[in-house]
């Protein structure tokens, strides 16, 4: 299993600013992309074990309740340009 990269959610409420999330949770882009989309299809929150909120030192757990989220990018780097959004 190869060693996770650090990813960053930019998280899009329906109302309020958008929160930004680093990840420890996924190895690639492809694959936190891939969970959110199945969270969303499953109308359920999407769990992090492994997640920093707004850059705090610590990693925490964290979960995201998706109901109230227009949208997901996910980046490696945290430039508003980056990412594939979902």
């Amino acid at each position: 299993m190869p060693d996770n990269n650090v990813l960053v959610l930019l998280v899009r409420p329906l109302s309020g600013e958008e929160i930004s999330v680093l990840s420890e949770d996924f190895g690639t882009e492809r694959e936190a992309l891939d969970a959110v989309a199945r969270a969303l299809d499953e109308r359920r929150s999407l769990v992090l074990a492994r997640a920093r909120y707004d850059r705090d030192s610590d990693a925490n757990g964290l979960v995201i309740n998706l109901a109230n989220v227009v949208s997901v990018r996910v980046s490696t780097t945290d430039v508003p340009a980056a990412g594939a959004y979902l």
